[in-house]
């Protein structure tokens, strides 16, 4: 099965992984990741009676790439919406989603409130004010980042990733924030991501002016100290949803990789509140 947007066909297949049985928890990724973002937290989803389903989204991952230097949020949506129905759920699903993920379980829980049961966001992105000045300017020209992104080689990437992970520390005293297998997964993740990709960020639509019609029950999670989107803008997003409940944790911008005990004792406390 595939769906059409302006003469473009977006496929159904998307990478994925399932874990567990019982009530259904998808799982989503930021941009430049891939589902291994959540290989701490599916399986304790799963041994706590939960299906967790983690997939790439388009354009990550082993999911199909789409040739376009362009890629828009729609496709990504539309693929994402087109694989959850392929997996035809018999009931709502919990939606966790890091960063743009966040941004694709808003725009589920907006367009399907029925199938919605809860969500669980994760420095989520929802508008582009949330960037910093420098990184607006840096994703206004998607192409050259895209260029720039498919030619660095993964132990560059890696470089990048290590020297960042260093400097944020450890809350509990470690060297690196993130364990040496998540910084490993994280450079890989970079030189598989689509060169298009790098464009969503200039067409998403400022999702703020919908949050108080989105009345899912919501767990917000954020570091206070990621310095790729405000920490600021986390607390206004809790405010502006009527059954939303705020946490922050003394992290970066990935908490769910840097403090994966924390952060999923937050979310299994969470999901198992809803009923």
């Amino acid at each position: 099965m595939r769906s059409t947007i302006s003469g473009l066909e977006i496929p159904t297949a998307a990478n994925y992984i399932q874990q567990g049985e019982g009530p259904p928890v998808i799982l989503v990724h930021g941009v430049a990741a891939s589902l291994h973002d959540w290989d701490e937290l599916a399986p304790d989803l799963a041994s706590n009676g939960y299906a967790a389903y983690a997939l790439d989204l388009l354009g990550h991952g082993e999911s199909p790439h789409l040739s376009s230097r362009a890629y828009q949020m729609e496709w990504v949506i539309e693929h994402f919406l087109n694989w959850v129905r392929s997996l035809r759920l018999t009931e709502p699903a919990i939606v966790i989603g890091h960063s743009l993920g966040g941004y694709v379980a808003l725009e589920y829980a907006r367009r399907l409130s029925a199938w919605t049961r809860g969500l669980v966001l994760v420095n989520p992105f929802y508008s582009t004010s949330q960037l910093p000045l420098l990184l607006r300017r840096t994703y206004r020209h998607p192409t050259l980042s895209g260029m720039i992104a498919s030619r660095l080689p993964e132990w560059m990437f890696r470089v990048v990733v290590d020297i960042t992970s260093l400097s944020m520390g450890h809350g509990a005293g470690a060297l690196h924030s993130l364990p040496e297998r998540v910084r490993a997964q994280t450079a890989l993740d970079y030189t598989r991501t689509a060169p298009g990709v790098y464009n969503i960020p200039n067409v998403i639509q400022n999702l703020a002016e919908h949050l108080p019609h989105i009345l899912a029950p919501t767990l917000v999670v954020w570091g206070d100290r990621d310095q790729t989107l405000s920490p600021n803008s986390f607390s206004k997003m809790v405010n502006l949803m009527p059954r939303a409940y705020g946490k922050s944790l003394h992290a970066g911008h990935v908490p769910h990789q840097s403090n994966a005990d924390q952060f999923n004792g937050l979310v299994l406390e969470f999901i198992k509140g809803l009923g």
